[in-house]
């Protein structure tokens, strides 16, 4: 029985022993090592922690050493709304572009005082309208624009206010960096970045804005539009017209130059004009685009068709006369000569002369139903068809009579746009193709597939002529450049005052080609109601038309490729014919 208790106490003892000598070794492990598992995830979370503050850190020293309107919150490109495609002229120069910008809006169910919140406003905006804005601010409405297209400096100060319930929205601005130098032809967008004028409206009938509509956007840059303009030719142009309009001291100008081989147009300016950047600017009075939305009678311009039309029929020829001694009566008018020659006149001597009893004569020949569809088929008569939205309809009588028939053989009856003007002439003297104008590039195969013949080539050849003729010994002398051979015809049309033709006020125009024998450019500038020059008695279109012709031509001739050439080359004209 001992042992046996003894042996049962040996076995409870080995066993106590057995036990807790497993025990430590079991439980001990455990611990260890869920307490280096925990030790370690500590540690990964505090490195973590420590990571995020150093990024923070190291980004609020950033912005601690940068410009503060740097920092205002302008949103990067890629959460803008979709831009606006860039307008170029045919170098590749900007007209213009997109820029970045925000808009301040306000959250009416937000504003617990709006008083507080104009008081604070006004102090960045002082210009805001307080009633306006007050009204928005107490409305039921969720969201009200307060201010569109702030500067960064501006935002960053409202920021700086830290008011509650307003915030920003970034949005484009549409940016022109030659501000008004092409604004007639590019126009300008509204408040929502909308082209509503020039070829910016045009860009939007393209689709673009059928896509805004519909509330699609496209996050790519867009292709840019390159445009027929050059602007180089531009800033000439209009620089000469603004030195016409103080020296002749007239209240507008405009000028086109117009490729005669393809109808492109390389520059057009009318004065006075707006700064796209101000879009108000256009609403002033006397500055619309009188190149294409004002129709005017171009006066003895005209001339120059009376005698293609006369020509073209065959019934008239270069060595043909006309009576020009007397004056022609006719339905209580009577029909005279500013400087009468007082005899029989070659077609020749009318054209240089610029009679209007020979031109009356040549219409007369021809016939009204002759001469009106004559005028059509070369374009004075029609809307022109081009990309820019602002063109007019030119007049015309409801009824031709034979009076209206002789006015307008010399340029009063029928008011056209001078735009249109240049491109008939294109027409008579390019070889006798019309050609519709572009504000877009467009090559000579291009050109020559949208062409239709009006007059025959021996007509044209004659008008070259009589156009070079004119310049050397007629009214377009004061339009000479040596170098280059410039063919002409004035134009000094007596502008209607209280329904009466006023012989002191004229509306002034000078069409020109060159070089004539080949005509690569038209040019045409109007000038309406200029007075007399220093030193000047007269204020007609020889005096003022034709020398500012003469200052566009010679500053941009270089620049069009065209190479000077100082050989008589005059013969060849009336060879040719």
């Amino acid at each position: 029985m001992k042992q046996v208790m003894r042996g049962f106490g040996n076995n409870m003892r080995r066993d106590r022993s057995t036990r807790m000598t497993a025990r430590p070794i079991t439980v001990g492990g455990s611990r260890k090592s869920t307490g280096n598992q925990t030790r370690n995830r500590i540690t990964l979370v505090m490195i973590g922690v420590c990571f995020v503050y150093a990024i923070i850190a190291g980004r609020l020293i950033q912005y601690g050493f940068r410009d503060l309107a740097t920092v205002s919150g302008i949103a990067r490109g890629s959460e803008l709304l979709a831009s606006r495609p860039d307008l170029l002229d045919r170098n590749g120069q900007v007209l213009a572009t997109d820029i970045r910008t925000v808009s301040l809006y306000a959250k009416p169910h937000k504003i617990t005082d709006p008083d507080e919140v104009i008081e604070r406003l006004a102090t960045v905006l002082p210009e805001l309208d307080v009633r306006t804005v007050y009204r928005k601010l107490t409305s039921k409405s969720q969201f009200q624009w307060l201010r569109r297209q702030l500067t960064p400096k501006q935002q960053n100060d409202i920021l700086a206010l830290g008011i509650p319930g307003v915030g920003f929205r970034p949005e484009k601005r549409r940016f022109y960096p030659g501000g008004p130098t092409v604004s007639h032809i590019v126009g300008h967008v509204n408040i929502d970045n909308k082209g509503i004028a020039g070829m910016e409206k045009y860009v939007d009938g393209q689709g673009l804005a059928d896509l805004a509509a519909v509330g699609m956007t496209i996050e790519q840059q867009l292709e840019p539009v390159r445009l027929s303009v050059d602007l180089r030719v531009q800033h000439i142009v209009r620089d000469e017209l603004s030195a016409a309009m103080q020296r002749y001291r007239a209240i507008a100008a405009g000028a086109v130059v117009l490729n005669a081989k393809t109808g492109e147009v390389l520059a057009m300016s009318s004065l006075p004009d707006y700064d796209p950047n101000i879009p108000a600017q256009a609403l002033e009075k006397d500055r619309l685009n009188r190149m294409s939305a004002g129709t005017y009678e171009m006066g003895s311009t005209f001339k120059a068709f009376t005698t293609a039309m006369a020509l073209d029929s065959g019934l008239v020829t270069l060595k043909d006369s006309f009576d020009a001694r007397r004056p022609i009566r006719i339905a209580g008018h009577t029909i005279t000569d500013f400087h009468g020659k007082h005899r029989v006149l070659t077609v020749p001597e009318i054209f240089i002369y610029s009679s209007n009893i020979g031109a009356a004569r040549m219409a007369d020949v021809v016939g009204i139903k002759g001469q009106r569809e004559f005028l059509t088929r070369i374009g004075l008569l029609t809307r022109i068809t081009t990309e820019l939205p602002e063109v007019t309809r030119p007049s015309q009588p409801k009824v031709w009579k034979k009076i209206n028939s002789i006015t307008i053989s010399f340029g009063h009856g029928v008011a056209t746009t001078p735009l249109q003007t240049a491109m008939s002439a294109a027409a008579m003297l390019n070889g006798g193709n019309l050609i519709p104008p572009t504000f877009l590039p467009r090559s000579e195969e291009e050109a020559n597939r949208v062409a239709t013949r009006v007059i025959k080539p021996e007509t044209s050849a004659a008008m070259r002529y009589l156009m070079r003729l004119n310049v050397k010994k007629g009214s377009g002398r004061r339009a000479a450049v040596p170098g280059f051979r410039v063919g002409g015809k004035t134009g000094t049309a007596e502008k209607v005052v209280n329904g009466r033709y006023s012989s002191s006020v004229r509306f002034n125009a000078f069409l020109s080609a060159f070089p004539i024998e080949d005509p690569q450019f038209v040019v045409l500038v109007v000038i309406d109601e200029p007075k007399p020059a220093k030193g000047q008695r007269s204020a007609t279109a020889g005096l003022n038309a034709a020398p500012t012709v003469k200052a566009i031509i010679r500053r941009s001739a270089a620049l069009l490729g065209v190479r000077p050439s100082f050989g008589d080359g005059d013969d060849a004209l009336l060879v040719s014919y």
